[in-house]
């Protein structure tokens, strides 16, 4: 079994302790009107934009996402919530360096003993989340429940569907397929595009994401047999019967959408299995992108 698969299957116990231990970590966290601003790189990068949907739309506060390279510093936040499963991103730090002593941040991070701790104000420590390969997916997911938990999100269904996630079988002859793309509507948005990214980086498969509404304006023009489309949660009226009229395969969202995620990780795998590849060790990737001076 490779480190991926074993840090997937695990996603459950993990998910149950963060949104078991979000009390303790609430100090850390962004509180009920704060105009708050998330960040992260890649994979942290898209739950970001995930877990500000969420707030954003639970009436929490303006809440907004960005990659850490791209953060606007002509913008006043309260806090600054920076993911970074290592706590050695390059444009992590440098972010939260031109930040210190102007405005609170937080790291949530699976390390605490790296650079981060001293270069945030706030942490919220995963360490049981932690993970030996590149491809990041327990990290991740448990970073967006400690979120969802904290703006009470979180629902006891999530981690039931986790389960079923990952021991139904995955639909027949989905991993031979030659493309795939991932939809998402608010939330789940950030799902979909981390969803493509592990499609990307682990199977080296061309894999799009988009919001769902998206779709019909210029993407679906690919879409035919030997595609895939795949809802991450409720998709808007119509979009599958045009899916399945081009021939391509539609795969609807039935699970809580970041336990669809998980079965997008599984595919991920498998994919990576019927190519040979070891996902685990992504092409041109590295656990932690860290910049020479």
């Amino acid at each position: 079994m490779t480190h991926v698969e074993d840090e997937l299957i695990s996603q459950p116990e993990c998910w149950a302790r963060a949104a078991a231990e979000a009390g303790r970590c609430a100090e850390a966290l962004p509180a009920p009107g704060e105009r708050v601003a998330l960040v992260g790189c890649g994979t942290s990068y898209f739950m970001a934009q995930a877990a500000a949907a969420l707030r954003e739309g639970a009436g929490q506060g303006e809440t907004d996402a960005f990659a850490a390279s791209e953060f606007p510093h002509g913008r006043d936040y309260d806090r600054v919530v920076a993911l970074t499963r290592s706590g050695t991103t390059t444009e992590v730090l440098d972010l939260l360096g031109r930040l210190k002593g102007r405005t609170r941040t937080t790291a949530i991070t699976a390390d605490p003993h790296t650079p981060v701790t001293a270069a945030a104000d706030d942490l919220a420590v995963l360490d049981f989340a932690d993970e030996r390969s590149v491809v990041q997916t327990r990290f991740a997911t448990t970073a967006l429940t400690l979120l969802r938990a904290h703006l009470g999100l979180h629902p006891d269904a999530a981690v039931t569907d986790a389960g079923t996630a990952l021991t139904e079988p995955l639909p027949e002859g989905l991993a031979e397929c030659a493309q795939f793309t991932f939809l998402g509507r608010g939330w789940t948005v950030g799902l979909a595009h981390e969803a493509g990214l592990k499609m990307r980086e682990a199977a080296l498969a061309w894999a799009e994401s988009y919001p769902a509404m998206e779709y019909r304006h210029g993407p679906i023009s690919v879409t035919t047999s030997g595609t895939a489309t795949w809802m991450l949660g409720a998709a808007p009226e119509g979009l599958a019967e045009q899916v399945r009229s081009t021939g391509g395969t539609w795969i609807e969202g039935r699970l809580d959408p970041l336990a669809e995620l998980v079965r997008a990780q599984r595919l991920a795998v498998a994919v990576a299995a019927s190519r040979g590849l070891d996902p685990d060790s992504p092409r041109h990737l590295t656990r932690s992108v860290i910049l020479a001076p």
